[in-house]
Order: structure tokens, then sequence, then C-alpha cells
């Protein structure tokens, strides 16, 4: 039976920046970014603020791991992972200036038994990415670097999606311009599509084990993204920018199919979410063929009330056996119809989809590009609502316990910067740096404090004081509790060795950090 739980209202936006009934609209470049940490031991780190706008106590106590990209110079892009308050753990910053600097898709995989952060590094325009997947350890050092390789070159993978199977390769899609007859949507004969290929590759070796192309399984006729409207848009945008590529063509390819998650089922099979034909393939892993197809105008299952989908992201099957994506609705960021998380009852022998739990936002939440929807080990659901700056968590039947904005859209008409994440996720993690604290050490008013932090570390729950007058006769002073990414302790006048050790809840130390001040005197 269909279970249908609508959230409750969100907590009134911070600050009270939403303008009032006829207001006058604040001018763009009067606006502000969205507000954000800043540190004295890592000033290179700018993380938002988030807006725990939602919270249960039966929401997970795990991390939020996403990949915030601003509009402004502040806050950083980059990776973030932020504890169950919303307080920032660990960041990695991506540099605005560099267009191959795009980080997406944070999350935790297993390699070898191991635990590993993966994401994507590279460019990503129009839509597609082409770079290569990054693999870190609980250290937050580098275990291998992973991209496309064969016919598809090398640092073309798609940022979309990566898995890392329990056979030690990884799923990874690109996107690869081919000249293809387009008569059959009204284009030209000679004309480029966006073909949308898999490739596994062996992580040790980087060698192909098993690739597939789109273009050669599925015909042109099952897309939904009108060929005729692109070639409006692309017309458009020549006519304002000289150098705007034409259409279509290598450079500007009809993209047909528009590839953005690969998983395996629970035979070994792959569901393959295509956004542009509004389905869901399953794809035999041995021979390529498509065995079924879930939704869109080919649909092989009879729909049920409410089971269509449209546009969407992150197709998987879960361990009851239904399936999970997030409906996205529309592509268009003036729609006016809510995105949605949705599981289905897929009955492969009757071909019937019905709808299992609908997973709502607590207002109409139009998340109308990006966007994804995991099921945690305790049956709780976490959704990212791509284009809109926000991320919730559900019961397993739909109830709403936490919800979270971590962009513009929690402060309303007089804030800039957007703040979207492609996917977040929530993972238990433990990270143990192989850097050292960083310490700084400033006068505060006469005092002198210093500023501990660790990024990455989640064990620490105390900072202990060292301070003398060198290394060789410093002593164990104030003890403090961690209170957030950065603590402060007050430093003797007199002291001219500062350090600050890591202790973990049974007090032993996990690192020590020597003060830059401290350090500069020796």
């Amino acid at each position: 039976m269909a279970s249908r739980a609508l959230a409750g209202s969100a907590i009134a936006v911070l600050m009270g920046a939403v303008a009032g009934c006829g207001a006058t609209e604040t001018p763009e470049e009067d606006k502000q970014a969205v507000p954000h940490h800043s540190y004295v031991s890592r000033p290179d780190l700018a993380p938002p603020v988030v807006d725990v706008r939602e919270d249960s106590d039966e929401a997970s106590d795990g991390y939020t791991f996403l990949t915030p990209n601003f509009d402004t110079e502040q806050p950083s892009d980059g990776a973030l992972i932020l504890d169950a308050a919303g307080e920032p753990v660990w960041m990695e910053t991506a540099e605005d200036d560099d267009l191959d600097d795009d980080i997406f898709d944070l999350r935790v995989q297993e390699y070898q038994g191991e635990p590993v952060l993966t994401y994507f590094l590279g460019s990503s325009r129009e839509g597609r990415g082409n770079g290569e997947i990054v693999m870190l350890d609980e250290s937050y050092e580098e275990v291998a670097r992973v991209t496309t390789t064969a016919d598809v070159g090398a640092g073309n993978a798609d940022f979309h999606d990566t898995v890392i199977t329990e056979e030690g390769t990884m799923l990874l899609g690109a996107y690869v311009p081919k000249q293809h007859d387009l008569s059959e949507v009204g284009g030209p004969t000679d004309g480029w599509v966006e073909d949308a290929v898999i490739q596994e590759i062996d992580i040790e070796t980087g060698e192909v084990l098993f690739e597939w192309s789109a273009i050669e399984h599925i015909p042109l006729s099952e897309t939904m993204f009108d060929y005729g409207d692109e070639a409006k848009s692309a017309e458009e945008d020549a006519e304002e920018n000289e150098d705007a590529p034409a259409f279509p063509s290598e450079e500007y390819p009809y993209d047909y199919f528009h590839i953005n998650s690969i998983t395996e089922d629970d035979d070994g099979n792959l569901l393959v979410s295509a956004r542009h034909t509004h389905t869901v393939y399953k794809l035999n892993r041995d021979t390529g063929e498509v065995e079924w197809k879930l939704g869109g105008a080919d649909s092989d299952f009879e729909m049920g009330e409410g089971a269509t989908f449209s546009w969407q992201h992150d197709a998987k099957r879960s361990p009851d056996g239904t399936i999970t994506l997030l409906d996205n609705h529309s592509h268009d960021p003036g729609a006016k119809e809510s995105s949605r998380g949705l599981r289905l009852e897929v009955d492969e022998e009757a071909m019937t989809a019905s709808v299992h739990t609908e997973y709502l936002p607590p207002e109409e939440r139009v998340g109308f590009a990006m966007a994804n929807l995991q099921e945690l080990e305790d049956g709780t659901v976490h959704i990212g609502w791509g284009m809109a700056p926000l991320f919730s968590e559900y019961t397993n039947e739909g109830e709403l316990l936490r919800d979270v904005c971590h962009g513009s859209d929690c402060y309303g008409e007089d804030y800039k910067g957007n703040g979207t994440s492609y996917r977040s996720y929530t993972f238990e993690w433990e990270g143990r740096p192989a850097t050292s604290p960083d310490v700084v050490v400033q006068d505060d008013d006469g005092a002198r404090t210093a500023y501990v932090s660790w990024n990455g570390a989640t064990e620490v729950a105390q900072w202990r004081l060292v301070t003398g007058e060198d290394e060789a006769s410093a002593t164990a002073g104030e003890v403090v509790d961690r209170e957030s990414f950065e603590t402060s302790l007050t430093v003797p006048d007199e002291a001219q060795y500062v350090a600050v050790e890591a202790l973990d809840e049974n007090g032993e130390v996990l690192g020590t950090g020597v003060a830059e001040e401290a350090a500069a005197q020796q």
C-alpha cells in the first residue's frame, strides 16, 4: 500500500530575510553572500553556515557529505563533511578560477575491505564532466585515481555517478560526442549526438572490463528532450554570443539520453538512469542488452497511479526489492511542480510498477537538476535536493526527520550565491588525518589566545595546552572540550613554546600541533 507523508512546516528562515509583500526586490549587486565560517587556524577555509530547519531525535547521528558550489567568492566551494549538528568537520576547497578543479559527489565507499572517500575532480560544462575519481583513505591520503580509458580516452570520467564494486572495480559514465543521423528527431542526417558510455574499470590495473554505449542500444525515439527546443535555445545563444558553438556539433551535440546513475542490481546486472528519456534501464552485465525499461515512452511496465516520474536521478535497488529514485519532475528552473523522493514497488512478473512511498519536502521544492536519494542501513532515507541547496532525512515510511539548508535559499531575497550540491549523503566515518593539528596564537585585546583545529579529525574530544620556555621544558596545562571545528585556549603571557594536544574520549593523545608563533620564535 502506498504511503504518502506530508511533512510539517519548516522553521522560519534565519534573520527574517524573506521580503514582505510589496517589498522592492533587492538589486543583484546589493545582495549579500551566504554567511560562512572563518577560522584563525585555517584562514583558507570558509565553509557555509547551514540552517538546520527541522531536526528530530530520531534522525541519524552520522556525518553529511556534500560538495557545495557558490556563485560568490565566499563561502568556499569544494568537498565538505558536516557533523549531525551542521558543524564542519573536513573541507577540501576547489579553486574558483580553475575550470578543471570542480569537485562533485563526495561519498564513503569500500575498497579492499577499507572505507575510502571518493569524489570527482575535473571540469563540468553543459551538464557533463570530464575528469577523474579521487580516492582517499581515512587519513585523507590519496589511494588511487581512476578514470576512463580505451576509446573513450583518459580523463573523461563523468561526475554523475561513481560506484566501487565488491570485485575492486569502478563503474564510470562518460559523455562522448558521436556523429549520427538526427533526422528522426528533426535534425540533420550528419548531426552529432551525445552518446552515454559506461565503463567498468579494474581499479588496480586500469583495464576496461565492460563497456556499453547508449546509442548502440537505445533509439533516439525514446528521448523526451525536445530537439527543436534545444535548437531554438542554441540559436538564441548564438545571437547573443558570436563564439557560441553551433548546434548540433562535436562541441555542442544533442544530449538525447543523459546518463546520471549506474548501479548494480541485486542479481549483478546494472540499473541505469537516463534523465532525458525518463527511463530506468536494466542492462545485462554480460551482453549489454536491455532486459527491461521502467518509465518513459517505451516502458515495459504498466505504471500505476502516481508512479510516473520525469527528469529523474539516482535509481537504485533497495534491499527490500523496491526501486528508489529522485523524481526531479522538471528540468526547468521556472517550474512549479515539486520534486520528490520515490520508492516504487516493481513486479517483474506482472510487469507493473506502483508507488510504495513518497518522500515529500516540507514545502514545494523544485530541484530541477541534480539531486539524489540514499537509503541508510537503518532504513532511514537521505535526500539531497540538488539545485535546491538543501538536504533532508526521512523515516522509511516518509516522515520528515531533518531538513537542512546550505545555500542562499536559507536567507531569502537579500542573499545570493546559491550553494547547490550535486548530491549529498549520510555516512559513518572515522577521519584520522596524517597531518598535525593547526595552531595559531594571536593577541586578542592584550590576552594571548591559541586557536586550534584539525581538518578532518572526527575522534577529538578535548584539547590540551602545552607551554613552556621551549619544547623540552614545556608542561601540560589547561584542557578544554572541543567546541566545534576550531577551539580557543588562553595562553600564558610568559610562554615561548606553545603546542596543543588532541585527546580522544579516553584522554589518549591523537596528535600535537605546534603554534606558528612559537615555531617562529625558536
